[in-house]
Formats: C-alpha cells, sequence, structure tokens
C-alpha cells in the first residue's frame, strides 16, 4: 500500500492510541492527509500545541454519536481507523446507556457514514476484553466486532471493507494501571483488585504497528488477533515498578489487595474455545474465525438498543445485549442494575 496517496481519518484520535498512531504515521508514512476526529475541543489544542502540526495534519471536532458530522468528516476519505470508545470498566458498567450509545450506536454510524462517503478500508479497535465478556464494555464491544464484521454483506457491491483488530492492555496508555501505580507510589501504598489477576500486554508503539500492518492486508470481515505471548500477573508488574522506583515492595512501599470490581475478569483471554484462527503473512498476526448473527438480526438488536436507550429503559439494556451477544455474561449485573 502506497501510503502517500491515502487520506487517513482516526476517530478518536486524542486518545492515546490516536495519537501515537498519528505520530507514527507522521515520521513514517507520509500520508496525503491525516484527519484527527474527537469530539474534545480542549484534548485538540492540546494536541496541536504539543507539536502535532504538520501541513497535512486535520483536526474535526465531532462525535461516533452524531451520524451527519461522520458522513461530513468521511467525504473524501480512504482509511478509517475507528478508536472512539468509553473503555473504563466500572464506567460502562455504571452508564450502560452511554456506553452503548457510543460503542455499538456509534459503531453503526461510522459503518453507514463510511459506506455512504465510499471509504475504502474500516478498522475497528476492540478488545480482549470481548472475548467471553462479563462486564458491560466487553459486550458492547463484541457487538461492535459482529456488526464490522457482517457489515461487510451489508456494503454490497461497494468497495468498502471492515475489519477489526482483538488486543490487550496498553502500557502506559491514559486510564491504565501503570500511571496509576506510578501516582500511587509517591503516597508509599499500592492498590491491586486481586493478587492472581493477570493481563496481557502490549506497548502503544506495537498497538500502532499491528493496526497497520492489518489495514494492509485486510479484504474484509476479519478480526485480527496479535500474539502477545504468555499473559503477565499484575501484581508482578507493581512490584516491578516499586523496585524501578529503588524501593521494595511490601517493605517501603505496601502492595494492598482491594478486591475484585464490578465486571473485573480475573484472567483475560485473547479467543473464545470456538473461534480458533487461521495464519497471516505475519508470524505474530493471526485471524479468528468470526462467527454470529446476520447483519439483518444485528440491525435489529442495534434498533432495540437505540429504543431502550431513547426512552430509558435500563431495565431491557442487558437482556438484549446478551441476545446480540450470547457469551455475555454478567456476574455484576444484578448489582449493577441496581446501582444504576
Amino acid at each position: 500500500m502506497d501510503w502517500k496517496n491515502q487520506v487517513v481519518l482516526v476517530t478518536g484520535g486524542t486518545g492515546s492510541f490516536g495519537k501515537k498512531f498519528i505520530d507514527i504515521m507522521l515520521r513514517e508514512y507520509h500520508p496525503a492527509k491525516l484527519i484527527v476526529f474527537s469530539r474534545d475541543e480542549l484534548k485538540q489544542h492540546e494536541m496541536r500545541a504539543s507539536g502535532f502540526d504538520a501541513p497535512n495534519l486535520r483536526y474535526f471536532i465531532g462525535d461516533v454519536r452524531d451520524r451527519d458530522r461522520l458522513q461530513r468528516a468521511f467525504n473524501g476519505v480512504n482509511i478509517v481507523v475507528h478508536a472512539a470508545a468509553l473503555k473504563q470498566v466500572p464506567a460502562c458498567e455504571y452508564n450502560p446507556m452511554e456506553a452503548i450509545k457510543t460503542n455499538i450506536l456509534g459503531s453503526s454510524n461510522v459503518i453507514d457514514a463510511a459506506i455512504d462517503a465510499g471509504v475504502s478500508r474500516v478498522l475497528a479497535l476492540s478488545t480482549d476484553k470481548a472475548v467471553n465478556p462479563v462486564n458491560l464494555y466487553g459486550a458492547t464491544k463484541l457487538a461492535a466486532e459482529k456488526l464490522f464484521v457482517q457489515s461487510n454483506a451489508y456494503a454490497g457491491g461497494t468497495a468498502t471493507r471492515f475489519s477489526c483488530v482483538r488486543y490487550g492492555n496498553v502500557v502506559g496508555s491514559r486510564g491504565s494501571v501503570v500511571p496509576v501505580f506510578l501516582k500511587q507510589r509517591q503516597n508509599g501504598r499500592v492498590t491491586i483488585t486481586d493478587e492472581r489477576m493477570t493481563r496481557f500486554w502490549i506497548s502503544l508503539e506495537q498497538g500502532v504497528h499491528f493496526v497497520i500492518r492489518c489495514i494492509e492486508q485486510m479484504q474484509g470481515g476479519e478480526v485480527f488477533v496479535l500474539d502477545m505471548g504468555k499473559p503477565v500477573r499484575i501484581v508482578e508488574l507493581a512490584e516491578n515498578l516499586v523496585r524501578l522506583s529503588g524501593y521494595e515492595p511490601y517493605r517501603d512501599i505496601q502492595i494492598c489487595f482491594t478486591g475484585v470490581r464490578p465486571g473485573e475478569k480475573m484472567f483475560e483471554e485473547v479467543l473464545t474455545a470456538e473461534e480458533g484462527t487461521t495464519a497471516t503473512c505475519h508470524a505474530r498476526i493471526f485471524k479468528a474465525k468470526a462467527n454470529g448473527l446476520d447483519f439483518a438480526a444485528l440491525q435489529q438488536g442495534v434498533r432495540e438498543l437505540e429504543a431502550c436507550c431513547r426512552y430509558g429503559n435500563r431495565a431491557a439494556i442487558r437482556p438484549l445485549l446478551s441476545s446480540l451477544v450470547a457469551s455475555y455474561r454478567s456476574e455484576h449485573a444484578e448489582v449493577a442494575a441496581a446501582q444504576e
């Protein structure tokens, strides 16, 4: 792919991934135009002031919930990287309608706008929390995965193709545990929910290059999965961060266990037992064998979820989501629903 001829737009472009993606694109690939699409004018101003002000870089204020704005923003765009999402597990658990509006309805808007604008390739960022989800965030991301995969049939004879990437936690990204631990150590106490908990980790740069490789080889309908090695115990990560700071864990800085939060999984997975994988031209990139509802059934579910959000029917959201995402089994659904 000749990136120098491409117009590339990133939704959620002022987030951790978006900024690193823009940085690498500007330094290594030099596309004809790069568009940062996000809803936060302050973050766009700060991003521009920090040096992201190249001649081929544009900033669009907009929300993926706004289909009309997306259609205008996608005009003339060749490639869309859909990174915008509500990602904090507790926030999504206790604000289910907001998570639905951004992560599912927003994804549906991206699909419609991309087809209408004739975008060539659309790649959505997913998460390992979408595998056998026990929290609302993971369930919304799995529903979005299904939408993107099945939308290739919806696109019909158009040139627009949709795929997804799925990976784990990003070290140092906004909202990850690493900056939290670094801040907590100043107070002599680091908190972890459970000492058995493990997570998959990659760096921001690894995540961006993974996405770029997938854009280059996507045909439409793939869920690309990155081989991230073995999962890491979060307590070991915290202990190593303490030692790198010149302190001894449990002596100089205490590591305390606070209990699993609503919606948290003890162990993350990158694939279900049913999915399996096929190889790609890159040694560490695989394709999951996607399955699920057809696009018509997904569209009907999305319309019903949209009606729930419009009329404030919170009680129906989780059952509806379970009908779209059969593997969604929230261990904390009743607790969360009671506190909404």
